[in-house]
């Protein structure tokens, strides 16, 4: 099989890139562009730790190939940070200890980014539908759930 061209512009960036037809945009998010913060949990997109925003949507980059990104935008955990300063929702993650391990953390933020981006306003039971493709061992979800309610109730999504 031959290599494909790409265009994906990933937190604002642009890349041209020459990738493999079966590369998921995991790996060339983590490999070639060495934006860690996406994680590989599972692989089969049950975990959720590579939970990317791909054009307004919350997506498992493990279960994308790069080449469907291909003139497509793309935001990781490391473009929530703007000019050296924590996204509000990272600020209230912290807030509220919603962070143990980590793991999990990027992909909870995007899912969670994505739900408050379309829906500045969400119900705890959305909130709860938003992340549910997300697994966490050490929180119990409560203060993530905590966290992401504490976000919108300061009006802190954008």
């Amino acid at each position: 099989m031959n290599d494909i061209e790409v265009t994906i512009t990933v937190n604002g960036t642009k890349h041209r890139l020459t990738v493999g037809p079966k590369e998921r945009l995991l790996d060339t998010l983590r490999e070639r562009l060495h934006l860690t913060g996406t994680k590989e949990g599972c692989g089969v997109g049950e975990c959720g730790a590579c939970t990317v925003i791909l054009d307004g949507e919350a997506v498992h980059s493990c279960m994308v190939l790069t080449a469907q990104a291909d003139g497509n935008e793309v935001l990781t955990v490391e473009g929530l940070e703007v000019n050296g300063h924590l996204h509000p929702l990272q600020e209230a993650f912290i807030k509220h200890h919603a962070v143990q391990c980590g793991f999990c953390t990027p992909g909870m933020l995007m899912s969670a980014k994505a739900l408050l981006d379309k829906n500045p306003n969400p119900t705890r039971e959305e909130i709860k539908t938003a992340i549910e493709g997300n697994l966490c061992r050490c929180t119990g979800y409560e203060q993530i759930i905590e966290a992401i309610e504490s976000a919108v109730n300061k009006n802190l999504a954008s």
